[in-house]
């Protein structure tokens, strides 16, 4: 099974962060991100059901960037970071949207 597609993002485990329109989306190209007021363009391809990636965005609209990791679980679920450079690591847990493609 693949990575690629939207994720809604329910946790963010010590960060108040997973609203309800928070998500991370995988593409062939890439993908993006949006977990409250840290939004950001993914940049790596996705190999199967892992994926390491860099980022470029905004945290709070100053610019913002650094790397992360997704990795699929046994449960279906996506558990993963978000890194920002000289900053915290933000760790997500995430579930596959409903209108989420599953394409490779």
């Amino acid at each position: 099974m693949s990575i690629r597609g939207r994720w809604q993002v329910l946790e963010t485990p010590g960060y108040d962060m997973a609203l309800a329109d928070a998500y991370i989306l995988f593409d062939e190209a890439g993908g993006e991100f949006a977990f409250d007021c840290l939004t950001g363009s993914i940049h790596g391809a996705c190999h199967a059901d892992t994926v390491e990636f860099s980022w470029q965005g905004n945290d709070e609209m100053e610019p913002a960037e650094g790397d992360g990791w997704a990795e699929l679980k046994d449960d279906g679920s996506l558990e993963g970071e978000i890194c920002l450079l000289n900053g915290d690591n933000i760790p997500f847990i995430a579930r596959r949207s409903k209108t989420s493609s599953t394409a490779c």
